[in-house]
């Protein structure tokens, strides 16, 4: 097997990308970060994940799904008390909830449709902190070769996490609703859901906004008027929902809130150097 030769890789997970096969011959790009759902071989080439989770790792994943369904549980216990008659309602909820999460959540992982997911085998404890191993060669330049070396046991979790809120977003409130109305207190119902929906929607519609524009600094930001009134327009959303969660008779205790409305702006700005949303989208684009 033909293999180009250049320059070993410098830094512990920094690797070169295959651009080309044809038979035995191989050529590969320059050092650098390896695209999501590989990583560096011995070699320093970056190589497919294609094994299967061990054992140790099902469990770990295992206890970062159960953690969301035990806070439900312990937090509906915690506030329905023992006069409530609907806690196993919303326990038996919860625990659906969670379980078509999990479910949607592999079905959507590589490879999409089934029950299984391919990972990268986790090799030593810094696989799960290499933003801490990025190389400076002269000791100024540094080299980004931030990337999930225990693919996907990083991403897989948020995306778990993510269909949570969705699903409990749709199911709670028609939970509640049903409480509610077999109570004879309807009326409760009336601001529960919509100011829980505005906040989590103008989040995500934001954050899918500024990566799309590959917006990853305050000059990016500022260097176009449009991209200024999506943002003050998501803020203007942001301030809705608090003041709606808050409600009219609880506006001065909580009117404090409002200075968090720039925070999902700003964590995006400071957060955007390691996850580079633009190299994202190039590899989305490429089909890596």
């Amino acid at each position: 097997m033909a293999v180009d030769i250049q320059p070993a890789c410098l830094g512990l997970y920094c690797g070169k990308t295959l651009l080309f096969k044809n038979g035995s011959t191989e050529i590969y790009g320059e050092c650098g970060v390896c695209p999501r759902g590989q990583r560096t071989n011995v070699q320093k080439y970056c190589q497919p994940c294609t094994e299967s989770p061990e054992l140790y790792d099902w469990l770990y994943l295992g206890f970062m799904a159960m953690l969301p369904l035990i806070l439900h549980w312990f937090f509906i216990e915690w506030y329905s008390g023992k006069k409530s008659s609907s806690a196993l309602f919303q326990h038996i909820t919860a625990l659906l909830e969670c379980s078509g999460a999990a479910v949607i959540t592999l079905l959507v992982s590589d490879p999409v449709g089934v029950l299984y997911i391919r990972s990268c085998r986790v090799l030593m404890l810094s696989d799960w902190y290499t933003m801490l191993y990025n190389p400076s060669p002269d000791y100024v330049t540094t080299v980004h070769c931030t990337h999930e070396a225990v693919y996907p046991l990083y991403t897989i979790v948020f995306i778990y996490y993510a269909f949570c809120l969705v699903l409990m977003m749709l199911l709670r409130p028609l939970l509640v609703k049903k409480i509610a109305c077999g109570l004879g207190k309807s009326d409760r119902f009336k601001n529960y859901a919509f100011p829980y929906i505005i906040l989590v929607l103008s989040l995500v519609t934001l954050a899918v906004y500024m990566s799309a524009s590959e917006i990853e600094n305050c000059y990016d930001l500022l260097v176009r008027k449009k991209r200024l009134i999506v943002l003050f327009s998501h803020w203007l959303l942001h301030a809705y929902g608090i003041i709606s969660i808050s409600r009219v008779d609880k506006l001065e205790q909580d009117l404090p809130l409002l200075a968090l409305v720039p925070t999902p702006a700003l964590f995006y700005l400071f957060t955007a150097k390691f996850t580079e949303p633009s190299r994202i989208l190039s590899e989305g684009a490429n089909g890596h």
